[in-house]
C-alpha cells in the first residue's frame, strides 16, 4: 500500500464488503482511517439492511466517479410476498397487505419485466427532490410524487421459492432500484411485497468474489493502473511526458488516431 517514497498511497480504489447494518457512510470512515485521508467517496449507496460490493474511491481517483457509477450491477434480492413496507424493505411500516401469488405465477410473470422500462423510485431513496433528499421529505411526512426513471433489466434468475419468498438475481442498469422492482412484481401478480434481504454481488467487471481480507477489514485496494486489467473495453493512450503534463494540468489535449488505434 505504500508508494515508493514509503508513504501511504493514498489514490486508490477499494472493492469493499460492506456488512447489514452499517450505511454506506459509516463504511467510508473505517476506510478513511485505514488510508489516513479525508478525501473517499463512493460510487453507490447501499441501504442499511443490504450487504455487499460497493467499490469506494480515494485520494485523486475520486475524479473517477462517474465512470464506476454508470456501470451494471448485479445483486441477489430476497422478495417476500403478502405484506408492503413505506420503505419497501424490512425497516419499515407496513401498509398493505394482500394475498400470496403462486410461485409459477411470479415465475411467469418475470418476463415482463426484461429489458428497457420506466421505473418510479422508492420514496425514500436518496433521490434530489426540489433540492431535498426524498427520503428526507418523506419523513417529514410529505407526499411525494416520484418521477419515473428508464432503466434496464438485463437478466433475472430465480435461484428459489421458500416460504413466501423469492430469491432471484438480477443483473441491471444503474439507477435500478430493487426495492422498486419487488414492489412492481409483486403488483403484477395482484399481490404486494417488500424486500427482505439484498447483496450486491458485482458492479461492472468487478465482483464481490474479488475482495480479500486485509486489515481486519473486508476489501480489496487497487491502483488506477490495475484498472487495465478490469475494463477490457479501454485502450491506453501512451503520450510524451510533456503531453501527459498538460493532462495533469487538466489542459486540453489534440489527439489524432490513425485507423487502428494503438494499444
Amino acid at each position: 500500500m505504500k508508494c515508493k517514497t514509503g508513504k501511504i498511497n493514498k489514490n486508490k480504489i477499494i472493492l469493499w464488503n460492506k456488512e447489514v447494518g452499517e450505511t454506506s457512510f459509516y463504511s467510508l470512515g473505517k476506510i478513511k482511517k485505514l488510508l489516513g485521508t479525508k478525501k473517499v467517496g463512493h460510487t453507490g449507496t447501499l441501504d442499511k439492511f443490504a450487504h455487499g460490493l460497493m467499490i469506494v474511491l480515494s485520494g485523486k481517483l475520486t475524479r473517477l466517479n462517474s465512470l464506476f457509477s454508470s456501470m451494471d450491477k448485479s445483486y441477489i434480492a430476497d422478495i417476500t410476498f403478502g405484506k408492503e413496507t413505506d420503505t419497501l424493505d424490512p425497516t419499515g411500516n407496513v401498509l398493505y397487505e394482500a394475498p400470496v401469488p403462486e410461485q409459477e405465477t411470479v415465475i411467469n410473470t418475470l418476463s415482463g419485466f426484461m429489458g428497457l422500462q420506466h421505473q418510479i423510485p422508492p420514496m425514500y431513496s436518496a433521490i434530489h427532490v426540489d433540492g431535498k433528499r426524498a427520503w428526507k421529505r418523506a419523513l417529514d411526512g410529505e407526499n411525494i410524487e416520484m418521477k419515473p426513471r428508464t432503466i434496464r433489466i438485463d437478466q433475472l434468475k430465480v435461484i428459489h421459492w421458500i416460504d413466501n419468498t423469492l430469491r432471484i438475481e438480477i443483473h441491471c442498469s444503474k439507477g435500478t432500484y430493487i426495492r422498486s422492482f419487488a414492489r412492481d412484481l409483486a403488483l403484477s401478480c395482484n399481490s404486494r411485497a417488500h424486500l427482505t434481504a439484498l447483496q450486491r454481488i458485482s458492479v461492472g467487471p468487478f465482483q464481490l468474489q474479488q475482495v480479500e481480507k486485509q486489515d481486519e477489514l473486508s476489501l480489496k485496494l487497487l491502483d488506477a493502473w490495475d484498472l487495465t486489467t478490469y475494463l477490457k473495453d479501454f485502450f491506453v493512450l501512451k503520450v510524451q511526458k510533456n503531453q501527459a503534463d498538460l493532462i495533469i494540468q487538466g489542459r486540453e489535449l489534440s489527439v489524432v488516431f490513425n485507423e487502428n488505434p494503438f494499444y
